[in-house]
């Protein structure tokens, strides 16, 4: 599985950041957004995140303010995707009754 990020500064000022993550199935990509999507951001204003899944691909995409806000959000959730990564990993695919 490899990963696929994209930072991007717009004329509003604003840094934007894409991320593409592909899984196995889509089965497997909503579980990852089901883990993920709780954790909301931190701090009310300065950034915003969206994740959603297309096909088998979780997709995320953040705008924020300034440049450290950015970093600090998406290395979050990377630590976070990791996890959800590895417990995934360890307990297998989800099986389906």
């Amino acid at each position: 599985m490899a990963a696929g990020g994209e930072a991007v500064a717009n004329g509003d000022n604003r840094l934007h950041f894409n991320l593409s993550v592909p899984f196995p199935s889509a089965r497997e990509a909503q579980i990852a957004l089901g883990s993920l999507s709780p954790d909301a951001e931190p701090r009310k204003g300065g950034i915003s995140r969206t994740l959603t899944v297309q096909d088998c691909t979780l997709q995320g995409h953040w705008e924020a303010e300034e440049a450290r806000i950015l970093r600090v959000s998406v290395s979050s959730f990377l630590d976070n995707l990791s996890l959800v990564l590895e417990t995934m990993d360890r307990f297998g695919p989800a099986s389906f009754s």
